[in-house]
């Protein structure tokens, strides 16, 4: 390719003036009505064409990427040859030419849904049905949109290629780009008599029934993956799947922490002091398990302070993935007496005497643990 820079003696990074002042030193010395010798008159022609590619910045740019303006083809691709965006982007990108039509028959979506289940459901697992309203295959025409005895055709627009080409005119010469067929929607086909059932979808809305097994030790936000029991695809494509999002109900006695399991027991002011047993509802009890299951004894020392946690190991929630349970701390909450008979303050106030306890001074005793500090220590070391 010819050296426009070397014909006009100027620097790649000359400036428009300094272009413009060679061509004219130059043109003085070549013009015709100068110098008409035929060969003087061919270098005339080369500065001048010089002078136009470089004087005008869209041409100069297209020049120094390599290409030559002043050619019909835009500069690439040799003479004759037609610029094709398409093809350029072929080339770095693997395409290997047309990208075809594309598939009727698709995917279709996953599907979400949300299951409420009780406490004792979501620890030691269940079985439920739900009702879903997703997307089926079309019975009538087996998903493939078209009426019966008719078939999809060759869209007239594309031929069947599924994309048609729109040229544009620029300094860059024919630019070239695809575009999926607006007829046929870039499937390279059309449906002429479309299924009255599912209007050419291959799919229709439809209710049903799924079963769904919620394992041991799910939680509140847990999901449960149904492969394939989503929304059918168009053109009777392959389902997605269907999630189901668990969502715990509170439940009136336990509270969960992890797979711990929290409550509180309230105990007589008496008991407290004395020490007592008492038989504790599980959550077993809600399952419709054994009587010998439905309560564990929880022994209250004497002595125990109002707010003292103590637990049962292995009796929380079953680990979801993992081998055993969490366990139930309990709270053991004093409940002091608010109404006194006659008898009763007597009683109370003979104590407090023996203690020497009817005026007591208070004293404060810093908390350094917090809730879930003293949740830990009900179990001590482990």
């Amino acid at each position: 390719m010819t050296d426009y820079y070397e014909l006009l003696g100027v620097s790649r990074d000359a400036g428009t003036d300094d272009i413009k002042k060679a061509y004219r030193r130059l043109a003085r010395q070549l013009h015709p009505d100068v110098n008409p010798d035929p060969a003087t008159q061919d270098r005339f022609k080369q500065v001048t064409a010089a002078y136009e590619v470089l004087a005008d910045p869209q041409k100069r740019e297209l020049y120094d990427l390599g290409g030559d303006p002043l050619s019909a083809s835009g500069g690439f691709g040799g003479a004759g040859a037609g610029f094709s965006f398409t093809d350029i982007m072929d080339a770095f990108f693997g395409q290997g030419g047309s990208r075809g039509p594309r598939p009727r028959s698709r995917r279709g979506q996953d599907a979400l849904i949300r299951l409420e289940v009780e406490l004792a459901e979501a620890a030691f697992g269940t079985t439920q049905e739900l009702t879903v309203d997703t997307a089926v295959a079309c019975t009538r025409c087996g998903g493939s949109g078209a009426a019966e005895g008719s078939r999809p055709v060759p869209c007239e627009t594309c031929r069947g290629r599924g994309e048609v080409t729109q040229v544009q005119r620029s300094f860059l010469g024919e630019i070239r780009t695809a575009r999926p067929c607006p007829t046929c929607r870039g499937h390279g086909s059309v449906i002429p008599n479309p299924c009255p059932e599912c209007t050419g979808d291959g799919r229709v809305r439809s209710r049903r029934s799924i079963s769904v097994k919620v394992p041991s030790g799910v939680d509140s936000g847990t999901r449960v993956q149904l492969t394939g029991q989503g929304e059918v695809g168009p053109g009777g494509g392959p389902a997605g799947d269907l999630y189901v999002e668990i969502d715990v109900a509170p439940h009136p006695v336990f509270t969960r922490h992890g797979d711990d399991l929290l409550c509180d027991v309230h105990v007589p002011m008496t008991a407290a002091a004395l020490g007592t047993q008492i038989d504790l509802p599980t959550l077993e009890a809600d399952t419709g398990a054994s009587d010998v299951d439905k309560t564990v004894p929880l022994d209250v020392p004497a002595g125990t302070q109002s707010g003292e946690q103590t637990g049962l190991r292995g009796r929380g929630v079953p680990r979801l993935r993992g081998n055993g349970r969490g366990d139930l701390v309990v709270r053991v909450v004093v409940d002091t007496p608010t109404r006194l008979d006659g008898e009763q303050e007597d009683l109370l106030r003979r104590l407090a005497e023996v203690r020497h306890e009817e005026q007591p001074s208070g004293q404060f005793v810093p908390s350094s643990k917090g809730v879930f500090g003293r949740l830990r220590n009900a179990f001590g070391p482990r």
